[in-house]
């Protein structure tokens, strides 16, 4: 069984956020006294993830998931609690674990962006003293999934949003860290980049054994690489278990899809609580609690002039949306 790579014990970050009224006399009374408020970014969130897993972490704009990330690579020092990955404590940045990790952040930049991409990653092979023929190893491996080789002499201003993404994920790990903290990886990208993406990470895990945490608003990152989900809000852990647990544990409800011969004659509301599918228009569909789908469906079979009937779990973005306003 393989060990814990990361362990997160009760780790709590508090800000000292600095308040005031508007107007001049608000600012000048500031200067002399400023008042302060206390912001719970993050409320003794605690977790193991083994080594090898692939976790989504998820919650709202605000959550506290990138503050946990950056506890965890080092960036921030936590207001109380302990963490642990790979056996280092984050914040200490001792070099052995720099080394051993990376944070990948969708919305900000480790590329040089008048130069080639091929310079920076010259410059990270200098900064982690990689040596020659460990970096044309794995610059060969990186290669070899993302074709990186007609991207490397372009200055990175004129590469795509999809080609920059690629170089950044690739520059993350031309050191070969074993845990990768991922910060919407996939953020602003078309559909077909995104699937890249998520395709280089499913079999990047494969062939590392890297550990994965990974935090996305696309919900479709999540269901293809992810069966854990870990999910924080206003802070505070709400969840944590398997991906196809969710649904029965927090929103016990299914949908059932019909297509029927004359659908604006009939009333589904009296079935159940219609519900709008971007997916699937062609279907009218319906919301009812788990427990009452067979009833329903016999119901509506002996009813309605139905020509096809399908029954599915909710979306995982309708799960995750019903936890947070709980």
């Amino acid at each position: 069984m393989a060990s814990d790579s990361i362990i997160v014990e009760q780790l709590t970050k508090t800000y000292k956020v600095s308040e005031r009224e508007g107007g001049f006399g608000a600012a000048v009374r500031g200067f002399f006294k400023r008042k302060y408020t206390d912001v719970n970014a993050v409320q003794q969130v605690s977790f193991r993830i083994q080594g090898g897993e692939i976790v989504g972490f998820l919650g709202p704009n605000g959550a506290g998931k990138t503050t946990t990330l950056k506890m965890l690579s080092g960036l921030l020092n936590p207001s109380s609690g302990k963490a642990q990955v790979l056996g280092f404590t984050p914040w200490e940045l001792k070099p052995d674990y720099l080394r051993a990790m990376t944070l990948v952040m969708g919305q900000r930049n480790r590329l040089s962006w008048d130069i080639p991409a091929a310079d920076s990653f010259l410059l990270d092979q200098a900064i982690y003293r990689i040596p020659d023929e460990v970096y044309q190893r794995t610059f060969k491996e990186l290669d070899e999934l993302l074709e990186l080789t007609p991207l490397m002499k372009k200055p990175v201003r004129n590469l795509s949003l999809g080609e920059r993404m690629k170089c950044e994920l690739a520059i993350g790990l031309i050191h070969n860290p074993k845990v990768l903290f991922l910060d919407e990886p996939t953020i602003g990208l078309d559909i077909t980049a995104q699937a890249n993406i998520r395709d280089f990470l499913r079999e990047y895990n494969r062939r590392t054994g890297a550990t994965i945490l990974l935090t996305s608003h696309y919900m479709a990152d999540v269901t293809a690489l992810c069966e854990r989900v870990i999910i924080i809000h206003l802070g505070k852990l709400k969840y944590d278990g398997g991906l196809s647990d969710l649904s029965h544990k927090i929103a016990p409800f299914k949908l059932i899809g019909v297509i029927l011969r004359d659908p604006a004659v009939h009333d589904l509301s009296k079935y159940g609580k219609p519900v709008e599918n971007e997916e699937d228009r062609q279907k009218s569909y319906i919301q009812v609690n788990a427990q009452d789908v067979m009833r329903v469906t016999e119901r509506m079979l002996a009813e309605l002039p139905i020509h096809d009937i399908t029954i599915a779990d909710p979306p995982i973005e309708d799960v995750i949306e019903q936890t947070f306003t709980e």
